[in-house]
């Protein structure tokens, strides 16, 4: 499986943005996808989570304000970014857990940036 990320970059506080993640490969063995963001001088975290089905999950920095998809057709990942603010600004990562092994693999990153 790989992941190929896009839609990142420059935006005004308050404006919005989708993120993208196309997967390639064997995409019917992939599990839970997820988003990662890791900002200048931080760790990475995790943003956002949904399963095969719509089980989705935030972190509580994001709630409200991002939404995650998947279109298991099309074999893409979404992030849709509201009301964008400056701590939002990392590069962000899609991320995807292969079965039947549940090992993880990652798309590159790509930037965001959100100026106030």
């Amino acid at each position: 499986v790989q992941l190929q990320a896009f839609g990142g970059g420059l935006v005004q506080a308050g404006e919005s943005l989708r993120l993208s993640c196309a997967a390639s490969g064997s995409t019917s063995s992939i599990s839970v996808m997820s988003w990662y963001r890791q900002a200048p001088g931080k760790q990475r975290e995790l943003v956002s989570s949904i399963s095969s089905g719509v089980i989705t999950s935030y972190a509580d920095s994001v709630k409200g304000r991002f939404t995650i998809s998947r279109d298991n057709v099309k074999n893409i990942l979404y992030l849709q970014m509201n009301g964008l603010k400056p701590e939002d600004t990392a590069v962000y990562y899609c991320y995807a857990v292969v079965r039947p092994s549940y090992r993880g693999v990652w798309g590159q990153g790509t930037q965001v940036t959100v100026s106030s």
